[in-house]
């Protein structure tokens, strides 16, 4: 063993070690170019052919990763992207960075996750270190994927090594990119660990070792808890003050310039993304098993999940005092990503508001200059035939409402202001009193 563990370290230093990432998504893109930067051969696995076949021809298919950065890469022999699963026997190291999911239950979806390991242990070989990077309930990779690695014969310490690094991923985010973020490393045994640690050293800034995989697991839900727990605290603050006759976006700046004691979070539709919707409900479902209920966590997401519906009857009153009835009403919605500047709508609060909308028999409409069309999603089919329209004066007056969803950099906000009959704003966009701004 400890000459394996000595080969894998030369490996690591020499750069001479081979990096497969399965998962070519918003984390396992950059974390592959990160790698490749860094010197290492790096190979891109997924089952979507249509992102393979764009990084081959050294596309970017992320709209905030630079397509000189792939091609790069790519030109250089150090990335390329395959959905040759057999081709793990010959990664030294293998990053799993595949959804984590919830089921309509709320309870966790490991199917990728299981395939994905099922994946490697059939081709598992001696000297590999696997990392699982998806966010997932503590206990996931020393129980789940090393149970199903163990499974091949190898034995782990022996054969193979395993560690758990979360991803901390912020899409869209210039100033904390990939390599800049530090980053958090528990290993299910010391060694493992350590070889971990040292390999992400090569390509990120700074790397904390943690005392388990474990302990990284669950830092990372705490993580986004965490905001979760606080962007449903503020929700309920405006919807609390709106009652009140209270701005919630002056009553945040009066707060903040607290020094110390006090850190801003702002309201808006509900919550979105990859994490925050879902990483919380992970940590609830896996304290149940230990007999534990996480009533902040529940209570935080039923706050933010009602959100949508808030926003809707928000619109829906401002109508009726116009005297406009919901059905057939022009409503136009600006931004569908479920954050500024990037084109990511996983869990956006669009998808639900436009649903509530066309339920009540709204004729909607949209503009995103980030989502040129609407993602095929399980939850929401009959939304996907919806595109992005020019946002035009023209358009613009002739929508009995327009709703703001998502505050993209780039519109003409102000152009918004002086020609919508209504604006519902969500975001805080407008600070002004006006009569055609509706705060929501």
């Amino acid at each position: 063993m400890i000459a394996m563990v000595d080969q894998i370290r030369e490996g690591i230093e020499r750069r001479s070690l081979t990096v497969g990432i399965v998962g070519l998504g918003y984390v396992g893109l950059p974390l592959s170019l990160a790698f490749a930067e860094a010197g290492f051969c790096v190979t891109g696995f997924d089952v979507d052919t249509q992102k393979i076949d764009l990084l081959k021809a050294g596309q970017s298919y992320i709209r905030y990763i630079s397509q000189d950065r792939v091609s790069n890469c790519v030109a250089a022999k150090k990335f390329k992207a395959t959905n040759e699963f057999a081709l793990l026997r010959d990664q030294d190291a293998i990053l799993i960075c595949v959804p984590t999911p919830l089921t309509k239950h709320h309870d966790p979806d490991m199917q990728f996750v299981q395939q994905t390991a099922d994946a490697i242990a059939r081709h598992l070989r001696p000297g590999q270190l696997v990392i699982l990077e998806s966010t997932t309930y503590p206990g996931t990779t020393d129980g789940l994927v090393r149970e199903v690695l163990d499974g091949s014969g190898l034995i782990f310490g022996r054969d193979y090594f395993l560690a758990f690094s979360p991803e901390r991923e912020d899409p869209g985010n210039a100033t904390f990119t990939t390599q800049v973020i530090p980053k958090v490393v528990g290993g299910v045994d010391e060694t493992s660990g350590h070889l971990a640690k040292a390999l992400y050293e090569t390509a990120f800034s700074k790397v904390i070792l943690v005392e388990s995989a474990r302990v990284a697991e669950a830092a990372k839900l705490m993580e986004n808890i965490f905001r979760g727990v606080n962007i449903a605290l503020v929700n309920e603050l405006k919807m609390t003050f709106d009652r009140m006759g209270i701005n919630i976006w002056s009553v945040l700046d009066a707060a903040e310039t607290k020094p110390f004691g006090f850190m801003r979070f702002n309201p808006g539709p509900g919550w979105g993304g990859h994490c925050i919707p879902v990483d919380p409900f992970y940590l609830s479902w896996c304290a149940r098993s230990y007999g534990v209920e996480t009533k902040f966590i529940e209570l935080a997401g039923e706050i933010n999940r009602r959100m949508p519906d808030y926003v809707v009857a928000r619109l829906q009153s401002a109508l009726n005092d116009r005297k406009k009835p919901m059905k057939d009403a022009r409503v136009l919605l600006l931004g569908v990503a479920y954050k500024a500047g990037i084109q990511d709508c996983r869990e956006s609060p669009a998808f639900p508001i436009l649903h509530l909308l066309t339920n009540l028999g709204a004729e909607v409409t949209f503009h995103d200059p980030f989502v040129p069309d609407l993602p095929r999603t399980h939850e929401w089919p009959h939304l996907q035939e919806l595109r992005s329209e020019p946002l035009t004066p023209e358009s613009v007056a002739a929508a009995d409402v327009v709703l703001i969803v998502t505050a993209h950099p780039g519109i003409d906000y102000e152009m918004v202001r002086s020609t919508a009959q209504l604006i519902v704003d969500t975001r805080g966009v407008y600070l002004q009193v006006e009569p055609n701004i509706v705060k929501a």
